[in-house]
C-alpha cells in the first residue's frame, strides 16, 4: 500500500539540511512538491541557489529516508523555476535557526536582533559566513559572533 502524500511530507520533515542540521529540508522550503506518478514517487526539490554544493547530498538523503520507509521507486526532480527564496522558510524553521544561533533572514537585509541575547545592537563583520547563504555578524551587547541567513 502506498503511503499518503501527508505521510511523505511528515517523513521529509525529518530529513535535516546537511549544512544546518537543526532545520529540515521541508522547513527550509526546498521540497516543493511530492506526488505519485503511477508507482513512482516524484519529489520536486528547488536548491537554495544553483551552485549549492549540498544539492546532491540533499537528494540522496531524501531518497534514503523514503527507501528506509519502504518507498521503492523514487524520482528526485530538480526544479529551478521559480527560484528558491527565503520567503519559503517556514515559521518553525525560522525559530529553529534562531534557537541554534543563526539569525533568520529579514527583509531589512540584516538581522533584527542577536540570536544569543536579543539585542538589536549588531554589526556586520563580513558578507561571507560559514556557508555562501550566510553572512558573519557580531553583537555589540554580548560580543558574540553569529551567522545571519541572507535574505534572498
Amino acid at each position: 500500500m502506498k503511503p499518503t502524500e501527508a505521510q511523505i511530507w511528515d517523513w521529509l520533515d525529518q530529513v535535516p539540511d546537511p549544512e544546518i542540521p537543526v532545520i529540515s529540508v521541508v522547513d527550509l522550503g526546498i521540497v516543493r512538491d511530492v506526488a505519485w506518478q503511477d508507482d513512482t514517487l516524484e519529489v520536486a526539490v528547488t536548491p537554495t541557489y544553483s551552485g549549492c554544493p549540498a544539492t546532491s547530498v540533499i537528494s540522496m538523503d531524501i531518497e534514503t529516508a523514503l527507501r528506509d520507509r519502504g518507498v521503492e521507486q523514487i524520482r528526485i526532480r530538480t526544479q529551478i523555476a521559480p527560484p528558491w527564496t527565503t520567503d519559503w522558510l517556514s515559521d518553525k524553521g525560522r525559530a529553529k535557526l534562531e534557537a541554534y544561533g543563526i539569525a533568520p533572514p529579514s527583509p531589512a537585509g540584516g538581522p533584527e536582533k542577536c540570536p544569543h541575547c536579543g539585542s538589536a545592537d549588531v554589526v556586520r563583520v563580513s558578507q561571507f559566513g560559514s556557508t555562501p547563504c550566510k553572512a558573519h555578524w557580531r553583537c555589540n551587547a554580548c560580543l558574540e559572533p553569529f551567522d545571519y541567513f541572507k535574505c534572498i
